[in-house]
C-alpha cells in the first residue's frame, strides 16, 4: 500500500488543519505543570512535518522526535527536515517508545493513518507505564466503518485481539457513532489497565491519573477520531483544578465528540463573514446566498479555519 503521504497532502485538509491548531491552544495551557520549553515533543511528522512546525513556532517546543518507519524514503524526509531540532527516528513506534526515557515532561501524538490494532494498545501501553505527571497523550485513528462486512469485522477483532474487544459487541454497534464510542472504550480500557498496573505500586500521593480533555470526529476522507488528555499525580490535584481549559468550547471530557465540520467557502464569503464576527453563531450576520447552515458552522471554527492561496499561479 502506497504511503499516505504521497496520496494526501497533509497541509490542504481543513478538518485537520482546524483540529491541529485546537490542539495547539490546548497545549499552551499545560504552563500549569511548568514552562513549556521544557516538554518534549513526539510525533509522527510524515513528509510534511506540519504540526511539528506549527508547535514549534506555537509553543517553542525544541525537543521534538518524529518516528518514520518508511526507511526507503529516508533521504527525502531528512531534506524535508523544517527545524535542526527536529530528530528522525527510521523505526517502528513500538521500538523507539521502548527506548526513550520518560523523565521528561512528553506530548506525544500517535497519529495513525490505519484503524486500531494490536501494536496502537501496545504503543499506548509503554506511554502510561512511563510518562511522567503533566505529560499529554493523544492518538488519531480511522473510525470509518459503516460499510463494514462480517469479515472486516473479524479482521478488526483479530487486530487488535479479541481479549480487547468489549464483551457482547457486535458489528452493528460499530455502525454510525457506534464505532467512536467502541474505539474510545477500548483505548480507555488499555489505558485504564496500564495505570492500574503502575499504580500498584506507588505511594497513594504518587499514583498517577488520566484525564480526557480531547475527542474529536472529523472527515477529510474517511472518519477520524482523536482522543487526548493529561496525566497527573494525586498530589498535583490542586493544580489541575484551576482547569485553565474551561474556555476552551472544543474540550471534551466525555463520550460525546466535538465534531469538526469545515464548511466549504469562497475567500470572499470568508472574509465578508469575519467581517461581522467574533459574536454568538445563533446571531451571525450573513450574506442571503450564503446558506444559514454554513454560516453557523463557519462561526464556530473561523479561528482555526485555513487560509489557502495559490502562491504561484
Amino acid at each position: 500500500m502506497a504511503a499516505s503521504y504521497n496520496v494526501i497532502n497533509y497541509n490542504l485538509r481543513p478538518a485537520k488543519h482546524i483540529e491541529r491548531k485546537m490542539i495547539a491552544e490546548f497545549l499552551n495551557r499545560l504552563t500549569i505543570f511548568g514552562k513549556l520549553s521544557s516538554y518534549r515533543y513526539v510525533g509522527f511528522g510524515s513528509l510534511y512535518f506540519t504540526d511539528f512546525i506549527l508547535f514549534h513556532r506555537v509553543m517553542g517546543f525544541t525537543d521534538m522526535i518524529s518516528i518514520e518507519r518508511d526507511t526507503s524514503s529516508k533521504s527525502r524526509f531528512e531534506f524535508n527536515r523544517p527545524f535542526k531540532c527536529v530528530k528522525l527516528d527510521f523505526r517502528n513506534s513500538y521500538e523507539v517508545l521502548a527506548e526513550l526515557t520518560w523523565i521528561k515532561k512528553t506530548i506525544i501524538w500517535l497519529d495513525y493513518d490505519g484503524q486500531l490494532n494490536k501494536d496502537c494498545l501496545s504503543d499506548i501501553a509503554e506511554f502510561f507505564s512511563k510518562a511522567s505527571s503533566g505529560s499529554v497523550f493523544i492518538i488519531s485513528i480511522n473510525a470509518e466503518f459503516d460499510k463494514s462486512s462480517a469479515d472486516s469485522f473479524k479482521n478488526f477483532e483479530d487486530a487488535i485481539g479479541k481479549e480487547n474487544m468489549p464483551i457482547g459487541v457486535t458489528l452493528k454497534d460499530f455502525r454510525g457513532a457506534g464505532a467512536n464510542l467502541i474505539l474510545r472504550k477500548i483505548i480507555n480500557n488499555q489505558i485504564e489497565k496500564t495505570l492500574s498496573a503502575r499504580n500498584g505500586v506507588l505511594l497513594p500521593q504518587q499514583k498517577l491519573n488520566f484525564k480526557q480533555m480531547l475527542n474529536f470526529q472529523y472527515a477529510d476522507g474517511a472518519k477520524m477520531l482523536t482522543l487526548g488528555g493529561v496525566i497527573w499525580k494525586n498530589s498535583q490535584a490542586t493544580i489541575l483544578q484551576k482547569n485553565p481549559w474551561d474556555d476552551l468550547s472544543f474540550v471534551r471530557t466525555s463520550d460525546q465528540p466535538y465534531v469538526i465540520d469545515a464548511p466549504c467557502l469562497t475567500l470572499k464569503e470568508i472574509r465578508y463573514l469575519e467581517a461581522h464576527l467574533p459574536i454568538g453563531a445563533e446571531k451571525t450576520k450573513r450574506e442571503p446566498l450564503i446558506p444559514k447552515m454554513i454560516t453557523e458552522k463557519y462561526a464556530k471554527v473561523y479561528r482555526y479555519y485555513p487560509m489557502y492561496a495559490a502562491a504561484e499561479i
